[in-house]
């Protein structure tokens, strides 16, 4: 049984993430959870497990002829696999095929001359791949469904990698292309790929088809959203780190976009915006066990726990500034920032003292591995002040309600870690949230202790 929220079953748009498409088995466990809901009309799929990162290592630029072949091979295999079930592939097979070339062409190129949009143009073919396929199981199990190339009405602008997209435009462009569409038939598009206004391809960024399936959400004025992963919901912890943690039922746009932000990976943080912009609820819930519910996202919710669940978001970079002639100078933050922009930084976490300054850095781009500050910043910040740069470093959240105005919180956290070395505690700035960084071997251990003293 498909969710249905109690407040409209009118429209809602379904997105499965790669495992949910990983193949012919796990698609056909996703086209009957549409086939069961008559109000899923719009579903947005991934790319199936594992190709993304296979794309993305071509478009790094495979300069090893054999290498590359051994990608190539595995990529056709993965999609091979799923037209050899199907009742009739020829329909698909060609399509699939040419995509295929598509890829090994663009790797060449990639290869002796890799380039942010290049990888856009080969990433992106993961997810117009799967949906092909997808399309075609929906079909054979008698949904009438028809394939839409999101890149039709998912307007973007031309930051490669990570590009911006522009909500009004979708809009527009949905009404137009994709709303006539949902009168009569099952629409099955890309989740995380865009096109620019000169029609390039662009992509998200990493955990872009969540977001891209909130964009298209808002923009047909959907009732609910479902986002359709391998676990059922939101916990209080990653059950892979603390066996002991509990499914959320329901939860609050604010703490969920905290979350979210911490590194829960279930969600990307910019997901849940377009959402909360029209007040959409979310469901989240398993592919693999959609009987076993899931975890309901909205505006309000009856119960606001102190405590509601730990987040871990590894790969951080600290950036320390100590400059003697901060003390009590104005202008020195303004500077720092100023500096930062200009070199497209973006700051996540800051902390203060008399003559320093520590921020973490933005994990924003499709590549993967921790944040780096460009060598340009460095030098322009060095003549500001003394620069030191720290990774191997796991950020901690502890995500509740009320915390910094609660009596006695900070006591129960702090206490329970007195054995380890916390750096740069953010608390108070939000309602929601307390966080510091700890050393990367230490951040499982961390989580395990304060879940066992909060949840258990």
């Amino acid at each position: 049984m498909s969710p249905v929220d109690n407040h409209a079953a009118a429209l809602t748009v379904a997105k499965f993430g790669g495992t949910s498409v990983a193949d012919f088995t796990a698609m056909s466990r996703s086209a009957a959870i549409i086939k069961n809901n008559p109000a899923a009309r719009i579903v947005l799929i991934s790319a199936c497990s594992g190709v993304t990162n296979l794309l993305v290592e071509l478009a790094n630029g495979v300069t090893e002829p054999d290498r590359r072949q051994q990608l190539l091979t595995r990529l056709g295999q993965i999609h091979h696999n799923v037209l050899s079930e199907l009742q009739s592939p020829e329909n698909v097979a060609s399509k699939i095929d040419s995509l295929l070339d598509s890829v090994s062409t663009l790797a060449d190129q990639a290869a002796s001359q890799p380039s942010v949009q290049l990888t856009d143009q080969l990433v992106s073919h993961g997810e117009l791949l799967s949906t092909h396929l997808f399309t075609r199981i929906l079909n054979e199990m008698d949904v009438d469904t028809v394939r839409f190339d999101i890149r039709d009405i998912m307007r973007t602008d031309s930051q490669f990698g990570k590009a911006i997209p522009q909500p009004e435009a979708i809009r527009q462009l949905a009404t137009d292309k994709l709303r006539p569409l949902l009168e009569n038939q099952v629409v099955v598009s890309q989740g995380f790929i865009g096109s620019d206004s000169k029609g390039q391809t662009t992509t998200l960024g990493r955990g872009g088809s969540d977001y891209s399936a909130a964009l298209v959400a808002e923009a047909v004025d959907a009732s609910t959203l479902e986002i359709w992963t391998d676990v059922p919901g939101m916990y209080t912890t990653d059950p892979r780190i603390a066996a002991a943690a509990k499914p959320i039922k329901e939860i609050s746009f604010s703490e969920a976009s905290e979350m979210a932000n911490f590194g829960a990976k279930i969600l990307h943080p910019s997901t849940l915006v377009p959402a909360v912009r029209q007040q959409i609820p979310v469901f989240i819930g398993s592919s693999k066990a959609p009987e076993q519910g899931g975890t309901w996202i909205r505006e309000s919710v009856d119960d606001a726990p102190l405590f509601r669940a730990l987040a871990l978001r590894c790969n951080q970079t600290m950036v320390t500034l100590t400059s003697l002639n901060m003390f009590h100078a104005y202008g020195f933050l303004a500077e720092v920032f100023r500096i930062l922009a200009e070199h497209k930084v973006s700051v996540d976490l800051i902390t203060t003292s008399e003559v320093s300054v520590s921020l973490t850095l933005d994990q924003t781009d499709t590549g993967g591995g921790a944040p780096t500050l460009p060598p340009k910043a460095v030098e322009a910040l060095s003549e500001l002040c003394r620069v030191e740069v720290e990774q191997g470093l796991c950020l901690v959240a502890l995500i509740g309600n009320q915390m910094s105005s609660t009596k006695g919180s900070a006591k129960q956290i702090f206490g329970t870690l007195e054995d380890y070395n916390l750096r740069m505690i953010c608390y108070g700035a939000s309602p929601h949230n307390l966080c510091f960084l700890v050393k990367e071997q230490d951040a499982k251990s961390v989580v395990k202790a304060l879940h066992q003293k909060i949840f258990e």
